[in-house]
């Protein structure tokens, strides 16, 4: 008996079928101008960049409560850190990505 690949939520189909209706224009706009980018190898990047971005959006919405959360955090009903007090090494963290690339 052989294992069935892992679906890969990067995968555009697996992304738009993760999505609410809503999402899915935006995705679809952002995409196709990213495959159009890739067409050229300088834009692959940016066409990795948009699936995996997209991939942690599917992720999210699909949460219960996201929707919610957004629109009491957009209206400034939560409390919330930034960035650097909730990962006290991010500065190292993120120079040490962008020297990955």
């Amino acid at each position: 008996m052989t294992a069935l690949p892992a679906e890969n939520p990067a995968d555009p189909l697996v992304i738009l079928a993760n999505l609410p209706e809503g999402e899915r224009e935006e995705f679809l706009r952002q995409y196709h101008r990213a495959v159009d980018a890739a067409h050229d190898p300088a834009g692959y990047h940016q066409l990795r960049r948009v699936l995996h971005v997209w991939s942690l959006t599917a992720t999210a919405v699909g949460q219960p409560g996201y929707y919610e959360e957004l629109a009491a955090a957009r209206a400034g009903l939560v409390t919330t850190v930034s960035i650097t007090e909730a990962v006290p090494d991010f500065a190292e963290r993120t120079a040490a990505a962008r020297d990955r690339r």
